[in-house]
């Protein structure tokens, strides 16, 4: 099998990884072979220093249109086998992005629905197309949500919504999933590509260091009491002085210039 062929493509691009879905033809459905190259993609991208940040995108005409439902039919027993080798893969990859230093982008397109949404939910950053179109789905399915979203989309959104979309598993659009904070931005489906391209460029010159404590201080808040919270704070801005952009960043400041992260 060529790379091309790949279910799962990862693409090194100077500091900026891409983990790209190749299934086109079904829409970048998770199959088993799609969720181990995902977690082999997630492991490759962490053992790599280099990396300063990361984007998760789809070949084709979606971004990911949920899991392989052709896996999930026939006796009980058989669906049970074969179910924790699409699911325990991909929650293992998940884990490996949010523990990421580097800042992870999803940038979507068509259907983004089951645990496509979750995997979109599951970043820290999402830009979207104007001809996405969203759905949780799993109510469909008569099954309950994997891949994180019932731990990130209350967290997102607020309970009561989350309930909405979690139970309903209605569809709706990338302008109402801009209104509910599920996406950062959405632009035109043609700039898609050059706006992802210009915020991952704008991420990679960022200090990287500093972006992984962000990252765990804002994902683990909700957890801890604001005691708690504080003194992570000061853990974390103790660590980030004894980094090379602290002083880059500090030096920049009081010299009324643009700053040069070199990401250590």
């Amino acid at each position: 099998m060529s790379e091309a062929d790949d279910p799962v493509i990862l693409k090194n691009d100077g500091p900026i990884a891409r983990i790209v879905f190749n299934r086109p033809k079904v829409l970048n459905a998770l199959s088993i072979a799609a969720a181990e190259g995902f977690l082999a993609a997630c492991k490759r991208v962490a053992a790599d220093s280099a990396n300063r940040v990361v984007v998760i995108s789809g070949e084709g005409r979606a971004f990911v249109a949920g899991g392989d439902v052709s896996a999930f039919q026939g006796p009980a027993d058989e669906v049970r086998q074969r179910v924790p080798r699409i699911m325990e893969p991909f929650h293992e990859g998940l884990e490996i992005l949010a523990a990421l230093p580097q800042p992870v982008i999803a940038s979507l397109h068509g259907a983004v629905a089951g645990g496509g949404m979750s995997l979109a939910l599951a970043t820290d950053l999402a830009i979207a197309a104007d001809n996405t179109i969203f759905t949780l789905a799993y109510a469909r399915l008569g099954t309950s949500p994997d891949g994180s979203s019932s731990w990130t989309l209350p967290r997102l959104v607020g309970l009561r919504k989350a309930m909405e979309i979690a139970l309903l598993s209605d569809v709706f659009d990338a302008a109402e999933a801009l209104r509910l904070g599920l996406v950062n931005r959405v632009v035109p489906a043609a700039d898609l590509a050059a706006e992802t391209e210009k915020l991952a460029q704008r991420l990679a010159n960022g200090p990287t260091f500093a972006y992984g404590r962000m990252k765990a201080l804002l994902r683990g808040s909700l957890d801890r009491s604001l005691h708690d919270q504080l003194a992570l704070e000061a853990k974390g801005f103790d660590a980030c002085i004894g980094t090379a952009d602290f002083a880059e960043g500090v030096n920049a400041f009081l010299a009324k210039r643009p700053p040069k992260f070199s990401g250590s």
